[in-house]
């Protein structure tokens, strides 16, 4: 961020100074670890992700659930194949424990043969038992719109959530997005209240604005978002920032001229951002390597 930035203190990542936790499942482009959802319970961090191979060889393959002790090295508990899923590709879940102590995980689904998205959830006890054979549509879109990646979180007495979505009537502008977002009252039967942030006209961000992580500042709501300026961009989108405030969730305004973070290489996306006591945060985001392949890595603040 430069000096007389007017954006507001979120923890901006610097690449230079954070730790590898999940190296892609092979090298080169296409090959992909990241699109991150981490949660804190009772001192131990879980990070679900997603694990990628290149358009023909399987796309998103397979999300993951892990735990650690440091937020650095991590034990996997659980892993869904794509192939225990009716779909094309699994994208970013979105890992959440519910007030009453059970676990959600959210997954974002291809449908087959198209280019729409869906969201559907697996609950369980504890997030090593999850189990695929019980999940269920929550976020079904529709023929024009698809929908993925969603970022939830319960507060005051409401679910909240913020997901991207695509539109699908015009053949080539499917990789267009905004956030729209919902509240619910069980985190299940969503009900839509509008689009909370589309991307600007003439900015690195014209393309399409995807939420990716929430947080919240007393009154204030800052969000990180995945921003591009082309459909080429794709797959290599900038992180952003955007604010809003607590009583109007669905509206962010986006700030700044440039990007708050990117790699030296493409993208930096997905960022997710854990609080941690003591006022601590850990970022965990999906960073792009020099030779095209993505990583998920962290860093401390």
């Amino acid at each position: 961020m430069k000096e007389n930035d007017p954006r507001p203190a979120l923890p901006g990542p610097r690449p230079e100074r954070s730790v590898l936790v999940v190296a892609p499942p092979q090298d080169g482009p296409g090959h992909w670890a990241g699109a991150p959802s981490s949660v804190l319970a009772d001192g131990v961090i879980y990070l679900a992700y997603r694990l990628r191979r290149p358009i023909g060889q399987g796309r998103g393959y397979a999300v993951a659930v892990a735990r650690s002790l440091d937020g650095e090295r991590f034990e996997t508990i659980y892993t869904l194949g794509s192939e225990e899923v009716d779909t094309d590709s699994l994208e970013r879940p979105a890992l959440v424990r519910t007030p009453e102590g059970r676990w959600r995980l959210y997954i974002s689904c291809a449908t087959r043969g198209s280019k729409h998205w869906r969201v559907e959830v697996l609950e369980a006890g504890d997030p090593s038992l999850f189990d695929a054979a019980k999940r269920t549509v929550v976020l079904p879109g529709d023929p024009k719109t698809g929908v993925k990646d969603p970022v939830i979180m319960h507060r005051d007495g409401v679910w909240h959530l913020w997901a991207s979505c695509h539109p699908l009537e015009e053949p080539g502008e499917e990789d267009q997005m905004v956030t729209d977002y919902a509240t619910s009252l069980d985190g299940l039967v969503w009900t839509w209240q509008g689009t909370a942030l589309s991307g600007r006209p003439g900015h690195w961000d014209s393309r399409g604005a995807r939420v990716s992580a929430i947080v919240h500042d007393g009154d204030t709501i800052l969000a990180a978002y995945d921003g591009r300026a082309s459909a080429a961009e794709n797959y290599e989108e900038r992180t952003g920032i955007a604010t809003g405030t607590g009583t109007d969730n669905a509206t962010l305004i986006p700030l700044g001229a440039e990007p708050l973070a990117q790699s030296p290489y493409g993208g930096l996306r997905y960022l997710d951002i854990l609080p941690l006591p003591g006022g601590h945060r850990r970022l965990y985001y999906e960073l792009t390597r020099q030779d095209g392949t993505h990583e998920l890595r962290t860093e401390l603040h």
